[in-house]
């Protein structure tokens, strides 16, 4: 039996199926595909929409939770008193200094004194040979000796020469001429003292003493060594230590104000520190100033003395100074670390219960680290600590200690530098 070929097959492809049956009917394979996907889209908006959930009420929960405080250690102002200080760069200049040299020639025998040592006026420094001076002296004493005699030998002649005047034994003439002889010899014996006393002085040159009290520096001469009178040599130097003065400067604009301290008689204290401005050396009191300017730069020098029992001070030692011109009364003070800068203004954070708040502050004068201030009263309560992390209205926490890394860079000296 042979099929017809024009009768449909019993199963047709599916682009032959009817076009009433669902694309899911023809293409089971690709629904499910897309079912799949649908599933995982409602899965991955489900999962977005519980992190969104998750995220707002972790930052409700964090907003209702209180913010913590920044700890921050804290000062009080006090009303005290605070000094007005000029400071100044100095130099410690001795009341004096000597260069000692020989007045004389000659060989040096000995020297007496040792490197270093103190010596105290008329000490023996410097023997130089004198046995020719010694000789020169006693060379003019004879000639005194004799022009001596030879004076009272004519004063007895006068004698003689007036008696018989007076008997008219002799001319007027021969006791004028008498009377001129003694002038003479006079003259004579007043030239043989003044080489005597010249020749004295040789010889007292030849054994140098310490004019002053001090310290002798290192030696210049050695025994042996032959010296000039006319020469520079320098035998040895001497300078004085106690007391012991520091010359410095002070602005021409401040002059006035010191004056009118020293016409008070009143007695300006002045402290030395070293050259790193830290520690204190030594504590005097200004001496004088200067009778003028210096045009050059505006400042004129004054002169402070010191005891400088432990010789503390040391000759052409360049050390900082602060000269106290007077002393300000019941002021505001607050240390100077808790003073901030904002350009050119200055303020402070002000503790008021658990908040900090600014206040504009006018800084004055500083003294060791505390700075008078206007602008806050006595009893105020200032931030001095976490600069770097406190705002305006900021919470705080009062710790006892300074935090690590409390920010206290930016606080200022209280005279308006950071």
């Amino acid at each position: 039996m042979t099929a017809d070929i024009n009768q449909p097959s019993a199963i047709a492809p599916d682009h032959q199926l009817p076009a009433h049956v669902p694309w899911y009917s023809r293409n089971p394979r690709g629904a499910h595909f897309i079912v799949w996907g649908l599933a995982l889209l409602v899965l991955l908006v489900a999962i977005l929409l519980i992190w969104r959930h998750h995220e707002e009420a972790k930052k409700a929960a964090e907003a209702r939770r209180p913010v913590p405080g920044i700890p921050v250690t804290t000062a009080t102002a006090q009303k005290g008193n605070v000094g007005v200080y000029l400071d100044a760069i100095g130099t410690v200049t001795p009341v004096y200094t000597d260069s000692i040299t020989s007045q004389v020639n000659g060989l040096v025998t000995a020297v007496e004194f040792k490197e270093g040592q103190r010596v105290r006026k008329g000490d023996p420094l410097v023997e130089i040979d004198s046995r020719q001076y010694r000789a020169m002296l006693l060379q003019a004493q004879g000639l005194l000796e004799r022009d001596e005699n030879l004076l009272a030998q004519a004063q007895v002649d006068l004698e003689r020469y007036r008696d018989a005047w007076a008997r008219n034994a002799i001319a007027k003439q021969v006791l004028d001429d008498q009377e001129k002889l003694v002038l003479q010899d006079q003259g004579t014996v007043k030239n043989d003292l003044g080489a005597v006393q010249y020749d004295q002085i040789q010889v007292d040159y030849c054994h140098i003493t310490a004019p002053i009290s001090g310290k002798v520096g290192l030696r210049l001469v050695d025994p042996g060594n032959v010296v000039q009178s006319a020469g520079t040599v320098t035998l040895a130097v001497i300078t004085q230590l106690e007391p012991i003065t520091v010359i410095f400067t002070i602005p021409e604009d401040s002059l006035s104000q010191v004056q009118d301290q020293l016409r008070k008689g009143a007695k300006l204290g002045v402290d030395t520190y070293d050259r790193a401005a830290q520690t204190k050396i030594a504590a005097g009191n200004l001496l004088t100033l200067d009778n003028q300017i210096d045009t050059t730069t505006g400042t004129v020098k004054g002169r402070a003395l010191f005891a400088n029992m432990n010789d503390a001070l040391f000759p052409n030692e360049f050390v900082n100074t602060r000269l106290r011109v007077k002393t300000l009364q019941g002021v505001t003070l607050i240390p100077s670390s808790a003073i901030q800068q904002n350009g050119q203004a200055s303020f402070v954070y002000v503790v008021q219960d658990d908040f900090v708040h600014m206040r504009s502050v006018k800084p004055g004068v500083t003294d060791n680290g505390i700075t008078q201030v206007d602008g806050i009263n006595p009893g105020d309560v200032v931030a001095d600590s976490s600069f770097d992390k406190l705002q305006d209205n900021a919470r705080i926490v009062v710790s006892n200690q300074p935090p690590a890394g409390n920010g206290r860079g930016g606080g200022t000296n209280g005279t308006g530098t950071p």
